[in-house]
């Protein structure tokens, strides 16, 4: 599994203590140094089976900047928004951990996190 985290995050770093005590393997992705691509975030997107606005910390302050809260959520406005994104991945939800299984989950509380290891062993 992979998971996405900023280290300046407790909620990731309380989802990467547990991953160690529970003796996992995984690999880390510092997401604010090594970027997601557009095709990247697409492809989270359809495993957390969530769409872009799901997934994106309107209280920041890039976000405010874009004017976020105001942009439509549907269909035609979902490009935008994962440009938004790949553009300022701080404005991205984390962690995200990326199960074996193909499937995603964003890991903010222990029992997110524990989904996530039942996924990897199944």
């Amino acid at each position: 599994m992979e998971i996405w985290i900023n280290p300046a995050c407790s909620k990731c770093r309380g989802a990467l203590t547990l991953l160690d005590a529970e003796g996992a393997e995984y690999t880390v992705r510092r997401y604010l140094e090594d970027v997601p691509t557009e095709d990247e975030i697409r492809a989270v997107l359809d495993r957390l089976g969530l769409e872009p606005w799901d997934i994106t910390r309107t209280e920041e302050a890039a976000a405010k900047e874009l004017g976020l809260k105001e942009w439509a959520r549907d269909a035609g406005a979902r490009e935008r928004w994962i440009a938004a994104l790949a553009g300022h991945p701080k404005l991205i939800q984390r962690p995200i951990i990326t199960a074996d299984d193909g499937t995603a989950v964003v890991a903010r509380t222990e029992d997110a996190v524990r989904e996530a290891l039942a996924r990897g062993k199944e």
